[in-house]
């Protein structure tokens, strides 16, 4: 089987079910961004984790391929697909819980950055930021679920605890921003 199909060449693709919309199409950014998002966490994947972000990471690059799927399918499609919904937001939750547990209180912000994998995992919260921004502008033009931004909601505070938890077990101190104020 060929990688390329060509029927992309003229700025349009296909949706699950076969309908031909734009490239530039809401639906499409906001997929294309979760595309994104998969791609930057399994940079941070590249590095050394701990043994529960390794698994942590693993099954949310698993979400994100359902999360593509679920945008790239108008829930108005006769096409079945498994969808985002409760149960990987309350995974998330509890994932952040138990890093939370491990963590210190945040009493100020932070500085992105720290070791590769935690740095990685900042890029990675941002851009699922700009995935939910693009979900958020699809959804008042498209019919999309609501989980979808809620799971993305939930990403990207899961992906900045992780970062913190991250840059800990690799013993790499969180920088504190002081504004400079005179």
């Amino acid at each position: 089987m060929k990688i390329y199909t060509k029927k992309g060449d003229s700025g349009e693709t296909s949706l699950f079910g076969g309908t031909r919309v734009s490239k530039s199409a809401a639906r499409i950014e906001a997929y294309g961004t979760v595309d994104e998002l998969n791609s930057v966490i399994g940079l941070a994947a590249s590095y050394s984790l701990s043994p529960k972000g390794t698994v942590w990471v693993k099954k949310v690059q698993e979400y994100l391929f359902i999360l593509g799927a679920d945008l790239a399918t108008p829930p108005s499609s006769d096409t079945r697909i498994e969808r985002i919904g409760e149960k990987e937001i309350k995974d998330l939750e509890e994932a952040i819980d138990e890093m939370e547990e491990e963590l210190d209180p945040l009493k100020n912000f932070i500085l992105p950055g720290g070791g590769h994998a935690g740095a990685t995992l900042h890029v990675a919260r941002t851009v699922c930021r700009r995935a939910e921004r693009a979900t958020v502008a699809c959804g008042k033009e498209e019919n999309i679920s609501d989980q979808t931004i809620i799971f993305l909601n939930r990403l990207s505070d899961f992906l900045f605890v992780l970062a913190r938890y991250e840059n800990k077990y690799v013993s790499t101190p969180e920088e504190t921003w002081k504004p400079d104020r005179q």
